[in-house]
This record gives structure tokens, C-alpha cells and sequence, in this order.
């Protein structure tokens, strides 16, 4: 059993509050902008350190609106109608990582239109930093006391029960679904890092991580709690597994495609 007793705030200073969970996603994007340099380099883009600077702006800011409005859309439609300002209290929590697929695309391509830059080269770049990201997030998720897992009392469970920094604390023993999906994530991204200097499809790094998320998440998530405003959607499904699902299909249609047309 694993007792979680850690303090999400580092230090908080009136209103302001420095959390692990903001600074594992600013260390993702530092090791992003040096990792994406590197691989511009590389291939020879007409990018330089400047211009990189810039696009991780254009991701973060696209991880960020995408992740906030699609959260709202699907898991807390009724926030949405009754205090639309809502989704600008980003303090309060709650993003969508579907929703910031979306975004991040929508980035991409505005990036790619402004500095002439093939769509797809640039999303296969992408994308190879955004595992290891993501895997930081989810610590931040392991700390936060959040998106925790469903009910285990398995030799790795984890006790939130006699945490006094949470203001919610779950009953009962519980998987460690942030820090499996943490694994998950880095799991993706040591597989896009080790195939970026391979010869492939443009656009194929892009769907293998579209549709290795899509499954990986889809298998995760029986093991983590629903999202108490939902619960199940489908059956014995959440809504986390619908959108994944749709990312692998799609993900693997478009690999296939890929695969032939080489």
C-alpha cells in the first residue's frame, strides 16, 4: 500500500500558488523546445532557436484553449451553459487531453502556413516530445490527488484517506492509474524518439501516436475512476475510452493507408 500524504503546493504567497503540476508541464515544455530544436536541426528546416521559441508558444497555447473548452464541452456541458467565464478560471482545474490534441493540431497548422512548412513534417516532430510531457503531467496528476483510480487493494494500491493537504479525499484503497498512465505515456514517447531518424511516411509519427494513445488510454482507463459528473457513457465504458477509441481507429486506418501508399 502506497499512503499519499504529499503537498501539491510548493509554496503559495497570498492569491498565488506555485504547484508541481505547473512545474512538470513547464519542465515538458522546456525539454519539448530542446528536443524539437534538435530534430529541426537535423532535418535542416529553415527554423532557428527564435522561431522554435515561438511555435512552443503557438503548442502551449493550443494545449491549453483546446484541453479547457473540449473538457467543458463533453465532461462539463452544464458549467459551460450556466457560467461560460467558468472556462477562463484555470486555477479551478479541469482539461481535456482530446481536447488538446485538437488544439495543438489547430497550432501546428497555423505554424506551418505562417513559416511554410510542410503540416505533417512538423506534426511528426511534434509529437515526439509530447509523450514525455505528458508523462510529467501525470505525476502532477499522482500529486494533485486527482484522477485517481478506481477501487484495488492490491500490494500497489494507493490510501488518499489520511491526506490533510486534499480537500477530497477518496475512500477506499485505490489503483495508481496516474502513474501507469505516466509509463504509458513514456512508453509512447521512447517508441517516436527511437523512430525519428527512420525513413518513413510524412505524417506516419503523427498517427502512430494518435493510435497508440487511443488504445493505450482505452486499456488505462478500466482501471481508473470515472469522471463523477459522467460516469459511465456506454455500457461499462467512459467517455475517455469513446474518444480514445475514435483516435485508434481513425489512427490506424490512416497508418494503413500510410504503410500501402509508401
Amino acid at each position: 500500500m502506497i499512503i499519499h500524504n504529499l503537498n501539491p503546493t510548493i509554496f503559495h504567497f497570498g492569491f498565488f500558488q506555485l504547484r508541481y503540476y505547473s512545474i512538470f508541464y513547464i519542465i515538458g515544455l522546456i525539454i519539448g523546445y530542446y528536443i524539437i530544436l534538435g530534430i529541426v536541426k537535423k532535418k535542416k528546416l529553415k527554423l532557428d532557436k527564435d522561431d522554435v521559441m515561438d511555435y512552443i508558444v503557438y503548442i502551449a497555447i493550443g494545449l491549453l484553449a483546446g484541453g479547457r473548452i473540449f473538457y467543458f464541452v463533453f465532461y462539463d456541458t452544464s458549467t459551460l451553459w450556466n457560467d461560460p467565464l467558468e472556462v477562463f478560471k484555470l486555477w479551478h482545474g479541469g482539461m481535456s487531453f482530446h481536447g488538446g490534441v485538437i488544439g495543438v493540431i489547430i497550432a501546428v497548422f497555423l505554424f506551418s502556413k505562417k513559416y511554410k512548412i510542410n503540416f505533417w513534417e512538423l506534426a511528426d516532430i511534434t509529437v515526439i516530445p509530447i509523450g514525455l510531457a505528458l508523462a510529467l503531467g501525470r505525476i502532477g496528476n499522482f500529486i494533485n490527488g486527482e484522477l485517481y483510480g478506481r477501487v484495488w487493494n492490491g500490494f500497489f494500491c494507493v490510501d488518499y484517506t489520511h491526506n490533510e493537504y486534499l480537500n477530497f479525499l477518496p475512500k477506499q484503497c485505490r489503483y495508481p492509474s496516474q502513474l501507469v498512465e505516466s509509463l504509458k505515456n513514456l512508453f509512447i514517447f521512447t517508441t517516436l524518439f527511437s523512430l525519428k531518424d527512420k525513413k518513413l511516411p510524412k505524417g506516419f509519427l503523427f498517427w502512430l501516436f494518435v493510435t497508440m494513445y487511443g488504445i493505450l488510454r482505452f486499456l488505462v482507463e478500466f482501471i481508473r475512476e470515472p469522471d463523477k459528473q459522467l460516469g459511465f457513457i456506454l455500457g461499462p465504458f467512459t467517455m475517455g475510452q469513446i474518444l480514445s477509441s475514435v483516435m485508434a481507429i481513425t489512427g490506424s486506418i490512416a497508418l494503413v493507408f500510410l504503410w500501402k501508399k509508401r
